[in-house]
C-alpha cells in the first residue's frame, strides 16, 4: 500500500526511529522505481580545486586553508592541465570546487587575482569555467558558494549545471558553538535565496543537505521541505544530495560521531520522501563502507566519481573503482549508466545556454545518457 503523502512529524520520527523503518523504505524505493525505473547514474569526472583559500571557518572542513598553510590558487595552466588529463581519461565533467569569496578575508587572494587580471574570485571562476568549456570535451559544473543573479547569468553560459548545498536551513548552527559560526557564506536564509535565483535564471541546479553537524531530526526535514518548496516553484532542482558527515582529524568536530548507516538510510528514504518520484536522489558512494544499502533507500545517482582526482573535500575517502560501482549496482538489480553534469531531463532550449546547448547535445545518446566510448568502462 501507497505510504501516505509527506507529514513532517512523522518524518522526524522515522529519523529519531520511533517507527518502524520498513514501510518508509518500501515507499522510497517505490517512488524511485516509479520516477527513475531501474537505471542508477554517476558522472565521471576531475575535481578542479580552484581555490583553498575561504572567508569561512566551518568546524569540520579540511579542504579551506590559510595562505602560507597550503590556501592557493590553481593557475590557469595548472586548470586546463587538469581538465585535459580528464579528458584523456574519459571524463566528462570538472568539477569546480572553491573556497568562498577569498579575497574579502585575505591580501595574498586579492594579490593573486590581481596577476591574474580578475577583480573577484567569481569573476575568475567564470573565465576558467568559460575555457574549459570552450577549449575541451568536458562540462563544468561549479560550485563557487553564494552567487548573485548577475553572477548565475554569466556561468549559465559555461555551465550546464552549477551548484551550492544548503547543508541545513537551522540559523541555529550559525550561533556560537555551532558548526556554522562565524561562516557568513552559511547563512541559510541567503544560501536559500541563491538557489531560488537560480531557478528564475533557469539554471539546472545540484543542492542538498550535510547530516551529522549537529542538527536536529527537525531541522533535517525543515531542510528538505524548504527545497522542496523551491523546487516546486521554479522545477530546477535537479538533484538532491544527501552527504553524511565525516569526522576529520585536524577539525574542531574531530571527535563528534558520525550518523550510523541506519539513521542515515532513514535520512536518505525521507528525501526520497519528501521531494518524490521525479526527483534525482544522491548518496557519495565514497563515504560509506557498504554503500549498497542506500539502493533500498530510494537513491537512483551516485554523484561524480573520478579516476584521476581525488575527492578534495574528503580526501580520506578515496572513490569506489568503476568496476566496483557498476558490480554493486548491477547486484542491487539497476543498470549503472554514466551521465553528464547535467541531467537528461534538463537537456533543453529551455535549461542550457543556446551556445552550449549543441555540445552537450552531441555527447549524449537518445535518452539522455552518456554516449559509451569503445572500449570504455560504464
Amino acid at each position: 500500500m501507497p505510504h501516505p503523502p509527506p507529514d513532517p512529524e512523522l518524518a522526524v520520527a522515522y529519523i529519531e526511529g520511533r517507527r518502524p523503518d520498513g514501510p518508509l523504505l518500501a515507499e522510497a524505493a517505490r517512488l524511485r522505481d516509479e520516477g527513475k525505473g531501474r537505471t542508477v547514474t554517476y558522472s565521471r569526472k576531475v575535481f578542479i580545486p580552484l581555490t583553498t583559500m575561504c572567508r569561512d571557518t566551518c568546524t569540520y572542513c579540511t579542504f579551506v586553508k590559510p595562505p602560507g598553510g597550503g590556501g592557493e590558487y590553481l593557475v590557469p595552466d595548472d586548470v586546463m592541465a587538469i581538465a585535459r588529463a580528464g579528458a584523456r581519461h574519459g571524463c566528462t565533467e570538472a568539477l569546480f570546487t572553491l573556497g568562498d569569496r577569498p579575497e574579502d578575508r585575505w591580501q595574498a587572494a586579492r594579490d593573486f587575482l590581481a596577476g591574474v587580471g580578475h577583480d573577484s574570485t567569481i569573476d575568475y571562476v567564470s573565465a576558467m569555467t568559460e575555457r574549459v568549456a570552450a577549449e575541451t570535451p568536458l562540462f563544468p559544473h561549479a560550485n563557487p558558494g553564494l552567487m548573485s543573479a548577475d553572477q548565475l547569468r554569466r556561468l549559465r553560459r559555461s555551465n550546464p549545471s552549477v551548484g551550492l548545498m544548503l547543508e541545513n536551513i537551522s540559523p541555529r548552527l550559525l550561533e556560537p558553538g555551532g558548526p556554522h559560526h562565524g561562516c557568513p557564506d552559511k547563512d541559510p536564509q541567503r544560501r536559500m535565496a541563491t538557489i531560488a535565483a537560480a531557478g528564475r535564471e533557469r539554471i539546472p541546479f545540484t543542492t542538498g543537505i550535510l547530516v551529522g553537524i549537529g542538527e536536529t531530526a527537525g531541522e533535517l526535514v525543515d531542510s528538505l521541505f524548504a527545497l522542496e518548496r523551491t523546487h516546486r516553484t521554479y522545477g530546477h532542482i535537479q538533484e538532491i544530495i544527501v552527504q553524511n558527515f565525516r569526522a576529520k582529524a585536524n577539525t574542531r568536530m574531530r571527535h563528534r560521531p558520525e550518523p550510523t548507516p541506519e539513521v542515515f538510510r532513514r535520512v536518505v528514504a525521507v528525501a526520497r520522501w519528501i521531494m518524490g518520484s521525479e526527483m534525482n536522489i544522491q548518496v557519495p558512494p565514497n563515504l560509506s563502507e557498504d554503500f549498497s544499502i542506500y539502493l533500498d533507500a530510494g537513491i537512483n545517482d551516485w554523484g561524480g566519481v573520478s579516476p584521476l582526482t581525488i575527492d578534495w573535500v574528503n580526501p580520506e575517502a578515496p572513490w569506489p573503482q568503476l568496476d566496483r560501482l557498476d558490480a554493486v549496482t548491477r547486484a542491487g538489480g539497476f543498470d549503472l549508466r554514466a551521465r553528464l553534469p547535467v541531467y537528461p531531463e534538463y537537456i533543453s532550449e529551455e535549461w542550457i545556454d543556446a551556445g552550449l546547448l549543441a555540445k552537450v547535445s552531441a555527447a549524449v545518446d537518445d535518452r539522455g545518457y552518456v554516449r559509451p566510448m569503445e572500449g570504455a568502462r560504464p
